[in-house]
C-alpha cells in the first residue's frame, strides 16, 4: 500500500476506476475523460483542533468509500496507483 502519512486534516484516498462505456465504437481519449470522483479512504492525518485546542475527530474512517471533489487535492501517483491527497472538507460524502 502508501506510505504516504497525511499531515493534520488531511485525507488519502485511493481513486476508484470507473468501468470504460464506449458507445458506438467511440473511444474517448484518457484526457477527455472526467476525473474519477469515487474513492476508497487510505490513510488519515491527525486531525483538526478548535480554537481551544481540544481535537476534532474525522467523519470519515480507513476504508470508507467516498465522494470527492473534481477539483480538491492533488493527485499522487505510487507504484502505478492513483491516490489524492486531499482535506476533509473536499469529501462530499460517503457511499453507503
Amino acid at each position: 500500500m502508501s506510505n504516504i502519512k497525511p499531515i493534520g486534516e488531511r485525507v488519502l484516498v485511493k481513486l476508484l476506476n470507473e468501468a470504460e462505456q464506449v458507445k458506438g465504437g467511440i473511444i474517448i481519449p484518457d484526457s477527455a475523460k472526467e476525473k474519477p470522483n469515487k474513492a476508497t479512504v487510505v490513510a488519515l492525518g491527525s486531525g483538526r483542533r478548535d480554537e481551544n485546542g481540544k481535537h476534532i475527530p474525522f467523519e470519515v474512517k480507513v476504508g470508507d468509500q467516498v465522494l470527492i471533489s473534481k477539483y480538491g487535492g492533488t493527485e499522487v501517483k505510487i507504484d502505478n496507483e492513483t491516490f489524492m491527497l486531499l482535506r476533509e472538507d473536499d469529501i462530499l460524502g460517503t457511499i453507503a
